[in-house]
């Protein structure tokens, strides 16, 4: 009786799929507008209402704009106690409860792309029959892309071995429109399969877009299958191809995709149920690479790209900076929406002091030599923590007795402190650990209520840095540290680079001691990876496609307690501040509890 009920519900809410709004966010739904109650049968005729369909996958694209899944690893806390990431971490990760699904918005997307790729050849995109051809490739190259990125962000989320932990699954693969007659009950297709339709969309996307959206000046740089159809003139490529629609999904944006895709599909927790190895995860991130000439192209301010007012000021619509990818559109300088300062300010600067970051990151910066904080060459003296640090640990954290906004104080997280920023000084918006967010913070930021003041942000999908750590951390797996395969660089070379750009002496005598040793570049690797890409959504998924061994995976979360002594002086002691309940089934997210209650052909991962 359940399951009849469950299918005419789903039936019905496929039903009110056509008469969507086309425009709107995913909570509208289930939610048509009145006025807006139309079926297909005008898309053919109305370009911008067909558009809409594949604009909703942008609207629910698979990413964060602001550090949300930090606070559940061993990089932070949150000093919100309804926080769902704290919950999870902390015991509560179930299949009906879990912060990190990406079930149904994935799926929804999937659906208005696969209803929009079954009609898009049928659209009369434009009267000039030149551009309703660039038209048409154009929007089937960003749905294909689109598609993939929205199978990534459910692979990512809900791929994991059966109970038997014999077949890794992924997800159904649903490459067609699902209507009120299709049957829903579909047993989810191997991590393999939904691989091959990933790729398949990607080389797809790969054959319909350009690299990048730009103008052209010069009419012999349109491609040759628009030249051969009669476009000679650059303003006709540029009225579909043009700078009008940066922004949006290009093939250098795809081709990053690819490379995330085969890192996830080579590592440790994956690698056994693909065919995907890590020369082709680094032959991938390469190919993004070389397009800024390898290692030259990291950029100098990229681990700051969160900051650099000129470069954000300046930046044109769509345009991106050298170190960005993919990012979102840039925020308005309205004084009431800095959501990354209101969250993540201590409260002596009018914020909420969120994300809390733990004394296990903190110790993972090295020391400004280079050498881990546990090297005695690291100099390293636990009663003047800070002092002689990589400059990155002061770029990204709030430490004791530092600014956060540069029209302010200085933020005291001692015990000492008179203000609500000290540690555990009152709960829901003083720090936990001894530490507020400085990243993805601007500190021109003023939150006083009497003087406030906005600034411009944005928040970057897919960063260099990012491709650049895949690369290393695939090329040394593949071919040792100072291996390059078919390339010109190698591991090394790209950890050099980085740590050289973020302040570290380019003789660099730690990577020195480590560049024979791909056990040792690993671990090097990977600490990189966790300072670099720190509160931007990746850790918690890196922990567990890497498999750490559970016992570091449910490591406790340490926080530093700063007294003062009679004498003036400073004592520092590490203290306990939550500790982590992980499973060891919790290397992979579960399906949804519903969908299993809903579907018998549907199998849970092991262990859920």
């Amino acid at each position: 009786m359940i399951m009849k009920i469950e299918i005419k519900v789903m039936r019905n809410i496929l039903k009110l799929l056509v008469f969507i709004p086309l425009l709107t966010a995913c909570g509208d739904f289930f939610t048509p507008a009145n006025e807006n109650i139309r079926d297909l049968s005008p898309i053919y005729k109305e370009p911008q209402y067909a558009q809409g369909l594949m604009l909703n996958a942008y609207n629910l694209l698979p990413y964060s704009n602001t550090s949300v899944s930090d606070v559940a690893t061993d990089d932070a806390v949150s000093n919100d106690i309804g926080n769902a990431y704290l919950k999870m971490a902390t015991g509560s990760w179930t299949s009906f409860v879990d912060p990190m699904t990406q079930w149904q918005p994935r799926k929804n997307a999937i659906q208005y792309l696969n209803i929009f790729l079954q009609n898009v050849d049928s659209v009369n995109w434009a009267s000039d029959a030149k551009a309703k051809i660039m038209f048409r490739d154009r929007l089937k190259g960003e749905a294909y892309a689109l598609r993939a990125v929205q199978m990534f962000g459910l692979l990512q989320a809900h791929g994991g071995w059966n109970s038997a932990k014999t077949k890794l699954l992924g997800v159904p693969i649903i490459t067609k429109p699902e209507s009120i007659t299709s049957d829903f009950n579909q047993p989810r297709n191997t991590f393999q399969e939904c691989l091959d339709i990933i790729y398949s969309d990607i080389t797809n996307a790969l054959n319909l877009l350009p690299v990048d959206f730009g103008d052209l000046t010069d009419a012999t740089l349109i491609p040759a299958k628009y030249q051969a159809i009669g476009v000679t003139n650059t303003s006709d490529y540029n009225r579909v191809f043009g700078s009008i629609v940066r922004g949006r999904i290009t093939g250098r944006i795809i081709e990053a995709i690819r490379a995330q895709v085969s890192l996830l599909a080579a590592s440790p927790a994956y690698s056994a149920g693909t065919t995907v190895n890590w020369t082709k995860a680094a032959d991938d991130a390469a190919i993004v690479l070389d397009r800024i000439n390898n290692v030259s192209g990291i950029q100098s301010i990229g681990n700051t790209w969160y900051l650099n007012a000129d470069e954000i000021t300046n930046l044109a619509s769509g345009a991106t900076p050298a170190e960005i990818i993919w990012r979102t559109d840039k925020g308005n300088t309205n004084n009431d929406q800095q959501p990354s300062e209101t969250d993540n300010y201590p409260p002596s600067v009018f914020g909420k002091g969120r994300v809390n970051p733990s004394q296990n990151l903190v110790d993972a910066f090295p020391a400004a030599n280079g050498y881990p904080i546990s090297d005695p060459l690291s100099n390293y003296n636990p009663q003047n923590p800070y002092n002689g640090r990589d400059p990155r640990l002061a770029k990204y954290i709030v430490l004791n007795e530092s600014k956060q906004a540069s029209t302010n104080g200085t933020i005291i997280t001692g015990t000492y402190g008179t203000t609500t920023d000290a540690l555990n000084k009152q709960s829901g918006s003083s720090t936990r650990t001894g530490y507020y967010l400085r990243k993805t913070t601007r500190p021109d930021v003023n939150l006083d209520p009497s003087a406030r003041s906005g600034q411009v942000h944005y928040y970057a999908r897919i960063r260099y840095t990012e491709l650049f750590l895949d690369y290393a951390e695939a090329a040394n797996e593949a071919w040792g540290p100072q291996g390059k395969g078919t390339h010109t660089y190698s591991a090394y070379d790209v950890v050099k680079a980085i740590r050289n750009r973020a302040g570290i002496p380019a003789a660099d005598p730690y990577l020195e001691s480590v560049k024979n040793d791909a056990v040792a570049m690993r671990a090097l690797i990977r600490n990189e990876r966790r300072l670099e890409l720190c509160f931007e959504n990746k850790r918690f998924y890196d922990l567990r496609r890497w498999k750490v061994d559970l016992t570091a995976l449910n490591q406790p979360v340490y926080g530093m307690q700063i007294d003062k002594n009679t004498d003036g002086t400073l004592k520092y002691t590490q203290i306990p501040v939550e500790v982590r309940t992980y499973k060891d089934y919790m290397y992979y997210g579960p399906v949804p509890y519903s969908e299993i209650l809903k579907w018998s052909l549907l199998e849970q991962n092991n262990g859920w």
